[in-house]
């Protein structure tokens, strides 16, 4: 079975969209950054890393150093599929931070962003 072509993408390709879209609607890139960090466990020095370093999607996720639990928490429609029902692991995880990234710019709290 092939690779989905998403796995090869750069978090640093998809980032500026991301930071684009939530300033599009009066979020901030510390915000953005905020959720990627709490998703994956990264520092601020290590996500900024992983972006100089232009690693894949797959490349990113694959060496988190600590997904958050609450992770599972996330649920909802993202691109016409409901996240739950992806059994993919690593699209899953795209997923969820495409669904906290999309969260965001809706205008949700953070606090609620960041299932506390």
């Amino acid at each position: 079975m092939t690779k989905h072509r998403i796995y090869s993408i750069s978090l640093a390709s998809v980032y500026p969209h991301y930071v684009a879209k939530a300033e599009k609607k009066g979020r901030t890139k510390a915000e953005v950054d905020e959720i990627i960090r709490w998703l994956t466990g990264h520092t601020e020095a290590g996500l900024d890393a992983e972006l100089e370093k232009k690693t894949s999607l797959e490349d990113f996720f694959g060496r988190v150093p600590q997904l958050n639990p609450a992770r599972n928490m996330i649920t909802g429609v993202i691109c016409g599929v409901r996240i739950e029902d992806i059994e993919d692991p690593l699209m899953k995880e795209v997923r969820y931070l495409d669904k906290l990234i999309d969260e965001l710019a809706n205008g949700k709290a953070m606090e609620k962003i960041l299932r506390k």
